[in-house]
């Protein structure tokens, strides 16, 4: 089939359209069968069953690390392993956690959760009560979809608490208000989802009513990504927000006040990396922005504005640069304590932390002394006292925790996790291939320090919605791949979120023709570098990455001896006709209007498939 019509095909156009029908016999059935001919293909290799094993084991290794986040004086995880296979939710006290065999104590066995009540349970996170923490809104997911209920739970009974707040699975989200109330982000009825389906209201819903009688108190417009309610804490003072999200990167923020007002925080439309800390409205800016009193925030560059000022007066005041934008730096998150605001940033694809004061001569910065040349990340900090952890990997340094209880004034690994692999051999190399544009696109190699000649080479690629692809160690990787003379590559191309905004911006819409570019330059690269020749290369992705190997595939089969497209989007002119597909439209276009359905129709996998 060779179809590069610009509208979305009719069920007398295509044949396979019963395709989209997921739960449907037709559809399924042919997925088993597709199924059983690929399992039976690979299990026929002699190889298979001892990778398997291999793999498994080292997935469900009972010394992985157990990361976990502190709060009240306890440390919080969520275990599974081969035993506890929907999963343990545990803690252990602070101390204990930093021992090697920390004493856990089990808040939830999923596993027997779900035996006793004829369900698979997945655990989907959970809300508590501020100041001790006790009282849990636990959501739960039966199967593991996307709708989870809701019931509240006591920590120190370890029970559901009879006639607590309880809500049927949804798509809705619940988030404490106080002992009494919560926040309710609403997606029951078909008239409280947006065209994505999620909350489109958001309800406060006080105990001994019914859900069905929560009051509102905001709404998002049906065509919006979604709306949602929390309360933030800073010091002793709490704010209930509300957002309403236009799409994956563009959003309105409103405060609650007490005469009931919703006013809104006029901040950009594509602002990020907001937080509240120390009376300050910390922020980033994903286009240039000049602020009221002349400051021009940049993308990349954080920035913030006196808070309580604006809720007194109802205008900003001057806003102050938090941290100024660096060329090739770019922010990967923020969090606070109580006493630190820690910024996770990007150096070329290489992480750091800064530690920022507030005082009175305004903001200052430190850096916090962890490992260098890796992907390091800010593991959890406790808003509500003074700890951290940061955890650092490469591509071939096992994950460690590093932990302090101080602000990160001193630090301490606690948590390290055994080799799965023999590195010695290896090595970790970065370079840059030029794409059709001219520009220079990151790349990181690993592979033997001996290598001559061309190897069995895996490309890897994402390139969108800003997630970057950062240097990390995967035991089944090194073990099965590595290990046996092969090489794997991570490419850095646009759409990602290695350099900020601007790089994402650059493949998005109807420049998305570029990440596709950049991931072909990459594997041109290889092969005139002599790491692989076309017969040697494969590729994989999956979701977006599905699309971009797709894409590849279609637009250079004669580059690549192997193709693995996980869970794709390859049909771009009917994406938003399946859920949440709506939602990624200020990604990709919306193929409802000719002009972006055009641009669409000349990628789109499914539209270049010929049969």
């Amino acid at each position: 089939m060779s179809n590069t019509t610009t509208q979305a095909n009719s069920a007398d156009e295509d044949p396979f359209l019963w395709l989209e029908d997921r739960t449907g016999k037709q559809a399924l059935d042919w997925v088993h069968r597709q199924n059983e001919a690929t399992t039976g293909e690979l299990q026929s290799d002699p190889s298979y069953q001892a990778y398997f094993q291999t793999a498994l084991d080292l997935m469900t290794a009972e010394d992985n690390i157990a990361v976990g986040s502190a709060l009240n004086g306890h440390v919080y995880n969520f275990w599974q392993d081969k035993t506890n296979v929907l999963g343990l939710w545990r803690r252990t006290p602070v101390a204990s956690y930093k021992t090697e065999k920390p004493d856990w104590d089990t808040i939830i066995d999923f596993d027997n959760l779900s035996a006793k009540e004829g369900v698979k349970w997945v655990f989907s996170g959970a809300s508590r009560l501020y100041p001790d923490f006790r009282r849990c809104l636990v959501s739960l997911s039966p199967d593991g979809g996307d709708a989870s209920e809701m019931r509240e739970f006591d920590i120190d009974t370890k029970s559901f608490v009879e006639g607590g707040f309880r809500a049927p699975a949804s798509k809705s989200g619940f988030r404490w208000l106080d002992k009494d109330t919560v926040i309710v982000s609403a997606a029951f009825e078909e008239d409280e989802k947006t065209q994505s389906g999620y909350p489109r209201v958001v309800k406060l819903w006080q105990r001994g009513t019914r859900l069905e009688d929560a009051t509102p108190i905001f709404e998002a417009q049906k065509q919006d990504l979604a709306a949602g309610g929390s309360l933030e804490f800073d010091g002793d003072k709490r704010h209930l927000f509300l957002t309403r999200t236009l799409d994956f990167f563009a959003s309105h923020s409103f405060l609650r006040l007490p005469s009931g007002e919703n006013r809104r925080i006029p901040l950009p439309d594509d602002v990020t990396d907001t937080m509240l800390f120390k009376d300050q409205l910390v922020f980033g800016v994903r286009s240039p922005w000049s602020a009221p009193g002349g400051t021009r925030c940049r993308p990349d560059g954080l920035y913030s504005l006196d808070f309580a000022r604006w809720m007194e007066t109802n205008a900003l005041g001057p806003v102050d640069t938090v941290l100024e934008q660096a060329d090739r730096v770019s922010i990967a998150g923020i969090a606070r304590t109580q006493d630190r605001l820690f910024i996770n940033l990007m150096d070329n694809v290489r992480g750091k932390v800064v530690a920022c004061q507030r005082g009175d001569s305004g903001w200052s910065l430190q850096p916090v002394a962890l490992p260098e040349n890796g992907n390091v990340r800010i593991s959890h900090a406790e808003r509500f006292g003074s700890s951290v952890s940061f955890s650092f990997t490469d591509f071939l340094t096992p994950s460690s925790i590093i932990w302090s209880d101080d602000n990160a004034a001193t630090l301490a690994t606690v948590k390290s996790q055994p080799a799965r692999f023999d590195a010695s051999s290896l090595v970790s190399e970065q370079f840059e291939a030029r794409s059709k544009d001219g520009t220079m696109i990151p790349y990181f190699v690993v592979r033997r320090r001996d290598q001559n000649g061309p190897v069995p080479t895996l490309l890897y690629g994402y390139g969108g919605f800003e997630v970057p692809l950062l240097p990390g160690y995967a035991g089944v990787r090194g073990r099965l791949w590595l290990e046996k003379g092969n090489a794997y590559v991570q490419a850095n191309i646009r759409g990602g979120g290695e350099f900020g905004p601007n790089w994402h911006q650059a493949a998005l819409k109807a420049n998305r023709q570029n990440a596709f570019d950049d991931f072909i330059a990459v594997a041109q690269d290889l092969v005139k570098r002599g790491i692989a020749t076309p017969a040697t290369l494969g590729i994989q992705g999956g979701s977006n990455g599905g699309l971009l190997t797709g894409v590849s595939l279609t637009q250079h089969p004669e580059l690549f001896g192997a193709v693995i497209i996980d869970m794709p989007l390859l049909d771009m002119l009917r994406y938003t006709e399946l859920p949440p597909g709506a939602s990624w439209m200020a990604e990709y276009g919306d193929p409802a209007k000719p002009e972006e359905a055009e641009w669409l129709a000349a990628y789109s996998p499914y539209q270049h498939v010929e049969t």
